[in-house]
């Protein structure tokens, strides 16, 4: 009989026979590279076998340290970790993406990624400037270059054979769909700002269509307001079952179906993050049913630029 307490080692199969996702991610996107290497270490300590990173994070070599000294101590094994990284938006030109991917997997120091994602489905102006701007401030857009021709790239990625699986990040459903039309070998991931405030209930119908992951970023809400953490029905469940409001949205993730990605520096929070329990049908419901919030925190949809957007209080 499955205990409540294995819902933290869910893994999803991916649909392209590679094998599968710990639903349970730590994201890695911590500026300062000292504590990048130990709140990745801290993570795969506590239980994380899901790894999620970016060249754009410019914290790969850190977290490849981490890596390595956790294998070389012998805890944790290379083959059970899953890492995923990403494909900067300067490197959309098909030209541009094997040596962007072996510069990710030459810093992390793998032989194979298991999960490589174009970070956005936006092309910035090729070069080593990640960031480009025209003299105004305005991104400066690439628009010789199709996502679709970016897609067809990865493929090859995998026919490589350094990669395992590939997907997208910050995609909306109609571009996911231009994607899976197009695409020879399909999506395995889509990573997605998703929480009860974004329940994305939509792409993920149409991702469980698929057999593609969904994977849900800023989880707990990015800290930002309205706080989904703070939420009155969400408080309420946490009080009733014996856990933080952290794990109950946690555990609300997984459940639905999808995998998550939860960053902290603070090793005890980090074990709280992986501490989740199932949660009793009821209460999955009434998070359907009771919240109405609607927010998107990041804007990185509508721009390719990440941020998450602060609001003032109400």
């Amino acid at each position: 009989m499955t205990t409540p307490d294995a819902l933290r080692y869910t893994r999803i199969p991916l649909n392209n026979g590679s094998g599968a996702i710990p639903a349970a991610g730590f994201g890695t996107l911590i500026p300062d590279p000292v504590a990048t290497r130990q709140a990745t270490k801290a993570a795969l300590e506590a239980g994380f076998r899901h790894l999620d990173g970016a060249e754009r994070y410019r914290n790969e070599e850190a977290v490849g340290d981490a890596m390595q000294n956790v294998f070389r101590a012998g805890t944790v094994r290379r083959e059970d970790v899953f890492v995923t990284t990403k494909l900067w938006n300067t490197n959309h030109r098909p030209e541009r993406v094997k040596a962007a991917f072996d510069g990710s997997r030459r810093r992390l120091r793998l032989d194979h990624i298991d999960c490589y994602l174009i970070h956005t489905p936006f092309a910035f102006q090729p070069g080593d400037e990640q960031d480009p701007r025209d003299a105004s401030g305005r991104v400066i857009y690439d628009s010789g270059v199709t996502l679709v021709e970016t897609w067809h790239a990865l493929e090859r990625l995998v026919d490589d054979g350094h990669c395992k699986a590939i997907g997208l990040s910050d995609i909306t459903l109609e571009k996911l769909r231009e994607i899976v039309a197009a695409a020879r070998i399909k999506p395995a991931v889509v990573q997605v700002e998703s929480h009860p405030y974004l329940p994305e209930w939509d792409l993920l119908d149409f991702c469980r269509q698929h057999g593609i992951v969904l994977q849900a970023f800023a989880a707990l809400g990015h800290a930002m307001e309205p706080r989904v953490i703070d939420d009155p029905v969400v408080r309420a469940i946490a009080h009733r079952v014996g856990k933080t409001p952290a794990q109950v949205l946690l555990a609300w993730a997984v459940q639905r179906g999808t995998s998550f990605l939860t960053t902290s520096t603070n090793p005890g929070r980090i074990l709280e993050n992986f501490d989740i329990s199932a949660l009793p049908e009821d209460a999955m419901q009434e998070i359907r049913d009771s919240i109405t919030t609607n927010v998107r925190f990041n804007s990185v949809v509508e721009t390719g630029v990440p941020g998450f957007i602060p609001r003032a209080k109400s």
